[in-house]
């Protein structure tokens, strides 16, 4: 019997199983789904708010979003119907298509490029041998306990190193917000973050690269075989990135784009998604591409566009990375009871025992792949470069190894598994990715606390990018430097390139490339960093740009000096930055010439 509700009429009886829905049900029941979902997100921001204004730093939002997201699944499975459910249950199609590339390509957007460089050859060991330790160790562990044959497991050492891969992913997201709120030191920062980012990306090329020997017999032939794929689907993978990023660079650069900035900022983000999904399409990682199309497009393309083009990819760019991160959260939760199947008996998908045996595992082979490798670092450093403090110190060491909670990525290749044991092999990743971001990233400020890291560290190299300092400049310090209500804002507004020889000059506050001293800290507006070193505008990362590298300009003597008492960092990128600034800048982007530009000025001031 139907009901009437509202302008709408709804059957009372719920279709069978052979019967397709109608669409007006469909369109009815998918909009209370998306319902649930918004006020979530409302609910995960405002605590977001709370908790900030309030500086309660105990408890983050990631976890508010997932106990939300499990009380509000746990009353979908309890309540009649099961289109409700069927909608919010976890996709891995929605997770990979929607949901993951904006934070990717957020990631590598705002990625502070010389930290990541300085730090590239940590940050390289731990995203590739930690990676592969701990897939490997968390598939070998699983195998033996399935041998044992506690819980009459028949799982094959090709499954277990599968599922090993899921993971091996890392997800410190809410680590990460704390790092921020806490402002821990840029260096651990940049390579639990750089970590997490290639992490992500050589996981998913490992499972896809282990899926496809997947009911094949396996010979001492495979192995290399495997690692041929992983490598060459890497290389490529990173090449198409780079590739699309160069080509959107070279448009802007030769295209009077920057007088359309709509079009110019709609160009931008859809070179970044096409790069994503050709690179899919070509069976490659496209989060890969991504990745290195975000670094590539901030690097070069960035310094040709508008002022309006820059500011707007930036922030919508973040926010919809934002609301990716808190919408990820709320749909692990809420999958912990929407995913599991009613056809089956809770004891075919759930073995406790076998997710306690995972997630001890998961923390040993954590242990086993941070500390030996960061003491590797460390001997590298000492020995090799003749350096006196230790690269990487113990509580350093600690935070790497609290900070491998996993996440979603997990989750989302776990709905790929094959095979009679994929139910319950689902349900174990789901389970054990929730407990360690509940164990791990529930303690954090606590670890920071008994560890002794030094927080409060001010970033020059990044502190920029903060519109706040500048748009929330106060009235008497808008008055001393004389921009007065109209001179310094109206520069905002307007259209023109963002480094013509005509505005007024704008100096950065940024760490010296040559010395990297966390304590120095120089005065806003100086033209001086705390080094004694000039920079240009043609960076990013300006008062009034937002965001990106600095570029020296000039050095004086007592910089000089110090450079030459202090040790040399950053020795294995310095060929590429003067292939960059030689031949690569001068071709794909403006910033070269501005930087020129502003060297002139500043010798002739």
């Amino acid at each position: 019997m139907p009901l009437k509700l509202g302008s709408r009429t709804v059957l009372a009886a719920v279709p069978s199983a052979t019967q397709a829905p109608v669409v007006e049900d469909e369109e009815f029941y998918s909009s209370w789904s998306l319902f649930l979902v918004c006020m979530l997100l409302v609910l995960s921001l405002w605590t977001s708010y709370y908790l900030q204004i309030k500086r309660i730093r105990a408890v983050h939002e990631t976890l508010v979003s997932i106990f939300a997201g499990m009380a509000v699944g746990l009353i979908v499975r309890l309540a009649p119907g099961t289109m409700i459910r069927e909608m919010l249950t976890f996709k891995h199609t929605i997770f990979f298509n929607l949901l993951l590339p904006p934070i990717i390509l957020n990631s590598g957007y705002e990625l502070k490029q010389e930290n990541f460089f300085r730090n590239f050859g940590s940050i390289l060991t731990f995203a590739f041998f930690g990676t592969f330790i701990s897939a490997v160790g968390v598939g070998v562990l699983v195998y033996i306990y399935s041998f044992l044959g506690l819980e009459s497991l028949e799982i094959s050492l090709l499954e277990c190193l599968i599922f090993g891969s899921t993971l091996s992913a890392t997800d410190p997201v809410t680590i990460l917000a704390i790092f921020n709120q806490y402002k821990v030191d840029p260096k651990l920062y940049t390579v639990i973050f750089g970590e997490s980012l290639l992490n992500d990306a050589v996981s998913i090329v490992m499972y896809e690269t282990l899926s496809q020997f997947h009911g094949t017999e396996i010979y001492i032939s495979s192995i290399f075989h495997g690692i041929g794929i992983f490598l060459l689907s890497f290389s490529v993978s990173m090449a198409l990135g780079v590739a699309f990023g160069l080509g959107m660079s070279l448009m802007l650069k030769h295209s009077s784009l920057n007088l359309y900035p709509g079009i110019e900022s709609c160009l931008v983000a859809l070179s970044a998604y096409t790069c994503y999904f050709f690179s899919n399409g070509l069976s490659m990682s496209g989060i890969v591409s991504l990745l290195f199309c975000g670094i590539t497009l901030k690097h070069y393309a960035y310094h040709t566009m508008s002022r309006r083009t820059q500011r707007s990819s930036k922030y919508i760019f973040s926010t919809l990375a934002q609301l990716s991160e808190n919408f990820i959260f709320v749909y692990l939760g809420m999958s912990l009871f929407t995913n599991a199947p009613t056809s089956e008996r809770v004891t075919n998908y759930v073995k406790p025992l076998f997710i306690t045996i995972s997630t001890v595992a998961v923390i040993f082979t954590r242990y086993a792949a941070v500390f030996p490798l960061s003491e590797a670092i460390n001997f590298f450093h000492k020995h090799a470069r003749g350096q006196r403090t230790e690269e990487l110190p113990h509580s350093y060491q600690m935070m790497l190894f609290w900070a491998g909670l996993r996440g979603a990525v997990g989750v989302a290749l776990a709905a790929g598994f094959k095979g009679e044991n994929r139910e319950f092999l689902r349900t174990t990743v789901l389970v054990v990715v929730v407990l360690t971001v509940i164990m791990f990233g529930g303690t954090t400020a606590r670890m920071l606390e008994i560890l002794g890291i030094r927080t409060g560290v001010e970033d020059e190299a990044a502190s920029s990018d903060e519109e706040e300092e500048t748009t929330r400049t106060p009235w008497f310090s808008r008055r001393m430097s004389g921009t007065g209500n109209g001179g310094q804002w109206a520069r905002y507004m307007d259209d023109e390139p963002p480094y013509s020889p005509s505005s007024p000059r704008r100096i950065g506050i940024h760490y010296s490339a040559r010395s990297y001293n966390h304590q120095a800290q120089a005065p806003p507006l100086s033209p001086l960093n705390g080094n004694g070193t000039m920079f240009s505008t043609a960076s990013s990362e300006s008062l009034e740009s937002d965001g990106g590298e600095a570029l020296p300009m000039a050095t004086t003597s007592t910089q000089q000096q110090q450079g030459q008492q202090a040790p040399q960092q950053g020795e294995d990128g310095k060929w590429f930055q003067a292939l960059d600034e030689r031949y690569l800048l001068p071709l794909f982007s403006n910033a070269t010439a501005s930087r020129t530009f502003h060297a002139r000025r500043a010798r002739r001031s």
